[in-house]
């Protein structure tokens, strides 16, 4: 007896590849597809396929039709954890701390992982985003989104689509941590000076394909930050004990 196999439905084979666009970061959450013409000339397949295709998509949830302004996909992982959870977790007196061991585990493959399959591209734009924190000067807040930046870019230079992704999905949390820190640390004697020597050298390690030594540099400055916090938090302490026993007297 034959077996006949059934060949893939053009809509099915579309979809695979937006699913995988959408995956990779091709195509970001939020982001607009373009319109079902460019779609269809890129694909080479025609607008009602395409449009089969787009239909199944936003059926799995994966992109949603805004009335007269095209198609977005959905920005499913932001919505799961929202911004009040971010809120709540941000004022938790433990979570910088908490953030830090979870970056440990999650910056520190990253970075490993971006020294051993980083592309040329990749690895320029890993280049680019380190010169463009010493561009924003002392402004805080744009500092903390620029060291976020490139957390993010070695991230993508991974190519492990499960760390872009839940990387992606807490930028607002991450960016928080490190403005917090930032906001504490910048008052420590030598400590900006410190923070963006590891940082180089954990650049410099993913860019020279050096897997190991980026995993420890992530680790070594992450380490850095939390034992900064930690001196800064015990001397407000003492500071606190010496103010409360001069009014006391």
């Amino acid at each position: 007896m034959s077996l006949k196999i059934k060949a893939a439905k053009l809509s099915d084979v579309i979809l695979e590849q937006l699913e995988n666009m959408i995956l990779e970061g091709s195509l970001m959450p939020g982001e607009k597809l373009p319109p079902e013409r460019e779609l269809a000339k890129q694909f080479e397949v025609s607008r009602p396929s395409l449009r089969e295709a787009i239909q199944k998509l936003e059926a799995k949830g994966l992109v949603t039709r805004r009335q007269g302004g095209g198609t977005y996909v959905k920005n499913q992982l932001e919505e799961g954890l929202t911004d009040p959870l971010f809120e709540l977790i941000s004022k938790h007196p433990e979570s910088q701390f908490d953030l830090l061991e979870f970056r440990h585990a999650l910056e520190g493959i990253a970075a490993y992982y971006a020294a051993m399959r980083g592309t040329q591209t990749d690895l320029d734009k890993v280049e680019q985003s380190f010169d463009d924190i010493a561009s924003v000067g002392d402004d805080l807040v744009q500092k903390a989104r620029a060291i976020n930046t490139f957390h993010f870019t070695v991230a993508e230079a991974s190519h492990n689509v499960v760390l872009l992704h839940l990387m992606r999905g807490m930028q607002s949390l991450l960016e928080q941590n490190v403005l917090q820190n930032l906001t504490v640390l910048v008052q420590k004697p030598d400590a900006s000076a410190q923070l963006a020597h590891h940082r180089e050298v954990l650049k410099n390690a993913v860019i020279e394909g050096k897997p190991e030594q980026a995993r420890l540099a992530s680790n070594a400055h992450l380490a850095f930050i939390e034992e900064a916090l930690l001196e800064a938090g015990r001397e407000r302490s003492r500071i606190e004990r010496s103010l409360r026993r001069t009014k006391a007297q």
